[in-house]
């Protein structure tokens, strides 16, 4: 098995920092990568910002945030991830800019690189397919947020081998997380669940069944959940909810999976959720207040 000492990862939004975020304070030397530099630097303050927390609330301490720090490094050119031990891609939820980034790293991938995608719905043996090491090539889908959250779903693809299998998951629970082994099947297994529920929850705006507070606060207080299904769909951002059940719906072909309208016309609109400000609920107050 390989030996992993350097994790290079690639997309510098919300999952790629918090992956950096738990590498870096596992001890391992990571490269950050985005195609914006922008996003590099904003993403490197985002994970200081996010160790600085763990320091005020007792979870790590001082030195062990700031050594962290020093271990994550800008990677402004992508070829640069490729020479890492575990390249870990953590881009948008869309299939073709994935592939792309796996076809654009293979002229310069070390011969031992192992490559891993975080996707949370899209075929992992698709994506290997585009690699010259499909048998090296695994799904490592963490949770969001991912210092807080300890699952990592761990995907095969049809080719992946053992070795490669049982290096990402020494990998995950060197990082403190649980892993569970999910097949190679649209949205796995946490977000085949989770994400149709977030989608019938608009249906059930949809239809006026119930305001989106009325909502939100059924789930919440009739079934323990700690967000409600609108809220939830707003944190991990409508259009990754749209594109899960679009895999679902095209993938699995049951008309259980059709992605409401509603949320369709929310996507559209670009009220995407908490990232962009307004989603089911509008966030640029003091107070999030419903959009409906």
């Amino acid at each position: 098995m390989v030996q992993i000492k350097t994790v290079g990862v690639i997309g510098a939004g919300q999952m790629g920092t918090g992956i950096a975020h738990v590498c870096a304070l596992a001890g391992y030397d990571v490269l950050l990568h985005d195609v914006s530099a922008d996003k590099i630097v904003a993403g490197l303050a985002l994970i200081e910002k996010n160790l600085t927390r763990q320091v005020s609330r007792n979870i790590i301490d001082h030195e062990a945030a700031q050594a962290a720090i020093a271990r994550i490094k800008a990677a402004n050119e992508l070829q640069s991830i490729a020479t890492t031990d575990l390249a870990i891609e953590a881009a948008t939820e869309n299939e073709e800019v994935k592939k792309n980034i796996f076809k654009a790293m293979a002229p310069h991938l070390g011969e031992h690189t192992l490559l891993a995608s975080n996707t949370s719905s899209i075929s992992i043996t698709r994506l290997a397919s585009t690699t010259d090491r499909p048998e090296r090539f695994i799904g490592l889908h963490f949770m969001n947020p991912v210092p807080l959250m300890k699952l990592v779903e761990v995907i095969r693809g049809i080719a992946t081998d053992a070795p490669t299998y049982e290096t990402a998951v020494n990998f995950a629970r060197s990082l403190g997380k649980t892993t569970t082994n999910a097949e190679d099947f649209p949205a796995f297994i946490v977000n085949r669940i989770l994400v149709p529920m977030i989608n019938e929850a608009i249906y059930t705006l949809y239809e006026g069944v119930g305001t989106v507070e009325a909502i939100d606060n059924a789930l919440k207080q009739g079934a323990n959940h700690p967000m409600g299904p609108l809220e939830l769909g707003d944190f991990i951002g409508l259009d990754t909810v749209l594109s899960i059940m679009n895999v679902l719906y095209e993938g699995l072909a049951d008309s259980k999976y059709r992605p409401c309208p509603l949320l369709v016309k929310y996507v559209e609109a670009g009220w995407l959720g908490r990232k962009t400000g307004r989603g089911f609920y509008d966030y640029r107050g003091d107070t999030p207040v419903p959009t409906r």
